[in-house]
């Protein structure tokens, strides 16, 4: 049988395999398009993770798809809204359209949440400040976690805290960017408000103060355990090059 048939046979048998799972789009186009190599990757992407069925290679799995169609979630999702349109399901949608860099829309649905009787929560506050700081709008953010602090003042986080000070720096009022900088210093998890707080110094000026903290931050890293290295990666990168620059 000749080769060029026996791929053909291939790429029509996981076209059949992709419709009668769900997963047509965006596989029917890659596997046509690019032969071979399309079904190749249908294979390890969607049949070997079957085959195998463990959490990690099912993690890579949906990494790997979300490259390929990262809207496939958030059509899901919309959908899901559009068949029943609670609290819960509209959430779900907003907190993915901040993950895949829809703002605008993000900041509908929080809007239309808060609007309902059982949606006025701090929390949606929260998720609504997010997605106007993505949308480089820090002053309207700022608005909105003050609203929060008055509306919900027993409302504790440490990543509401972290998304105001940022704000504020974003904002160009740094000298009080600074002061909660500091503030989350000695509560935050995660090594993001200690490596915030030195490159704020490190723009002001404060050259000295600024190396000593992220020397400091080094020093803890590398007294961590391995997994906290591995989870505070980004941040460990940033401040070795700060000392380094």
């Amino acid at each position: 049988m000749p080769v060029a048939l026996i791929l053909l046979l291939l790429d029509m048998s996981l076209i059949y395999h992709a419709s009668r799972t769900g997963r047509l789009r965006p596989w029917a186009f890659i596997i046509l398009l690019v032969p071979m190599m399309g079904a190749l990757a249908y294979i390890v992407v969607e049949l070997v993770p079957e085959w195998l069925g463990s959490h990690e290679v099912q993690q890579a799995r949906k990494r790997v798809a979300n490259k390929l169609d990262p809207e496939k979630r958030y059509r899901e999702l919309a959908d899901r809204v559009a068949v029943a349109d609670t609290i819960a399901n509209r959430a779900v949608l907003a907190e993915e359209c901040v993950d895949i860099g829809r703002f605008e829309e993000a900041e509908q649905h929080y809007d239309h949440i808060l609007g309902l009787p059982m949606g006025h929560d701090p929390i949606y506050a929260f998720g609504k400040a997010k997605a106007q700081f993505a949308r480089k709008r820090a002053s309207d953010a700022l608005a909105t976690l003050d609203d929060l602090q008055r509306t919900w003042p027993d409302y504790n986080s440490a990543a509401a805290h972290l998304l105001y000070a940022r704000a504020l720096e974003g904002a160009g009022r740094t000298d009080e960017a600074l002061g909660e900088y500091h503030a989350l210093l000695d509560y935050a998890p995660g090594a993001e408000a200690k490596v915030r707080y030195g490159l704020l110094l490190k723009l002001l000026g404060r050259l000295t103060d600024a190396k000593l903290v992220f020397n400091e931050f080094l020093i803890q890293m590398r007294r961590s355990p391995q997994h906290v290295r591995k989870a505070q990666a980004e941040w460990i990168a940033i401040a070795e090059k700060q000392i380094a620059g």
